[in-house]
């Protein structure tokens, strides 16, 4: 197990093992998305009362979820790189803010859309709306950070601490609805209870869930590739990568 986290905090181990992995994952994740896309946009029955307008919601509800799972992702590579000084973890970190920002956005977006026949307006102040907006914020705070300082050191570090204190509005983000009164409504898909949403909804709703998971990993590994080029285009093993090409 050590020798693997080893292997982790190697640029050209890690170069190598992703560009393998993202040659299945990113037919996959093709894949996936247009199934969903079809199955949930075509094939599925109206909603009695929302009509096909619910219909955005195999597009709004994945991007949500991914982009509080990739928060996660981020704040521990950040926690990583302040503890263990690794490499690896600040390109990990710096890679997956802007796909986490643009997987925020895409959900504000399709909310505000789904949300104006629903609501009669395309934007409410409430709790959940509002703590995803900060949550778009925050992931932008990181990106601003890093690029801010001209000494990289001290920009992950300064990014690694905000992408941390930022862990506090994940769960309430999860619970906002609960905890406030909210036009939002709840969560439908529960892991302590049954779904709220009939089964021919929800199989193509978890199938674009796992979409946008593969999504999320593709871009970061991308990402990261691409940032591990770019810092370390003087290494042996670049130029060798170069001579191959």
């Amino acid at each position: 197990m050590w020798t693997f986290f080893h292997k982790l905090g190697s640029p050209p181990w890690f170069y190598s093992i992703a560009g393998r992995i993202l040659q299945w994952l990113l037919p996959l994740t093709l894949l996936l998305l247009a199934t969903g896309c079809i199955w949930g946009l075509l094939f599925t029955a109206p909603d009695f009362r929302q009509g096909n307008s619910y219909r955005i919601m195999y597009v709004h509800v994945p991007a949500a979820v991914v982009a509080l799972a990739g928060y996660y992702v981020m704040a521990i590579a950040g926690a990583i790189c302040l503890i263990w000084k690794m490499k690896m973890a600040e390109i990990a970190m710096r890679a997956t803010a802007p796909v986490g920002a643009f997987l925020t956005l895409t959900a504000l977006v399709t909310g505000a859309i789904w949300g104006k026949p629903t609501w009669g307006t395309w934007w409410v102040w409430d709790a959940r709306t509002t703590s995803m907006l900060i949550l778009f914020f925050l992931y932008i705070g990181v990106i601003a950070l890093y690029e801010a300082y001209e000494d990289k050191s001290i920009a992950s570090r300064a990014a690694g601490i905000l992408g941390l204190v930022g862990t506090v509005n994940i769960p309430i983000i999860y619970k906002s609805v609960d905890w406030w009164y909210s036009l939002h409504q709840p969560a439908s898909i529960t892991f302590t209870g049954g779904s709220a949403i009939e089964s021919s909804m929800l199989y193509p709703l978890l199938l674009m869930i796992t979409a946008f998971y593969s999504l999320f990993a593709s871009c970061v590994l991308c990402n990261m590739r691409v940032s591990l080029i770019k810092r370390e285009w003087r290494a042996s093993w670049v130029r060798a990568l170069v001579k191959e090409d």
